[in-house]
């Protein structure tokens, strides 16, 4: 009986780590998601537009980051520069054209820690109908149960630099920058069941 115990005890430690170690599924959070990029304007200042998120899931596993993923689809009709007519423009054919090319969408491909929560996220950017490679760099800021729901949840923050013209964007070029600044923040969480 003793043994009994105690295989059954070792069973549940052994399964309780194991889901401790397996990655976890984490919903993306539009309501705490900023997709920000600016450029240089002539050389006189530096707009910045914001690319709310319309969907997005990320997989991590603390104990093996280099498993993790990450997908997000982002759509134009988001597209936030605080200047309607400005939206307006970006959205025409110029620039993204939105009508043909609705979303923005990104898909890992590839993490590599580097240190002190810090990672190198290489994916597929999806642009104007072009698809690029690209590195993020992402930097993990806090992972546990969210203070105001319980919920086991996640955030990052992650930089990047691209350049328009590699997406068929080369509008006004030099004279508006071809080198696109990113910056992100972002959180999930693990859905509720049912959700």
């Amino acid at each position: 009986m003793r043994n009994l115990r105690y295989v059954l005890l070792a069973g549940l430690l052994g399964a309780a780590f194991s889901a401790q170690a397996a990655p976890v599924t984490y919903k993306l959070d539009p309501g705490h998601t900023m997709v920000l990029f600016s450029w240089s304007h002539f050389g006189f200042s530096h707009p910045t537009a914001d690319i709310g998120l319309g969907d997005g899931t990320l997989v991590f596993d603390e104990k093996d980051p280099s498993k993790a993923s990450v997908e997000v689809t982002l759509p134009l009709s988001n597209l936030d520069t605080h200047v309607p007519a400005l939206d307006k423009h970006l959205k025409e054919p110029d620039f993204f054209d939105a009508d043909k090319f609705p979303t923005v969408t990104f898909k890992s491909t590839s993490v590599q820690p580097a240190g002190n929560k810090h990672y190198k996220v290489t994916g597929d950017l999806t642009v104007h109908g072009v698809t690029k490679q690209v590195v993020l760099n992402a930097t993990l800021n806090n992972v546990g149960p969210h203070p105001m729901t319980g919920q086991q949840a996640i955030g990052f923050n992650a930089t990047g630099t691209i350049k328009r013209s590699d997406f068929g964007l080369g509008a006004y070029v030099p004279k508006v920058s071809d080198e696109i600044q990113i910056n992100i923040t972002t959180e999930g969480s693990v859905p509720k069941a049912g959700q």
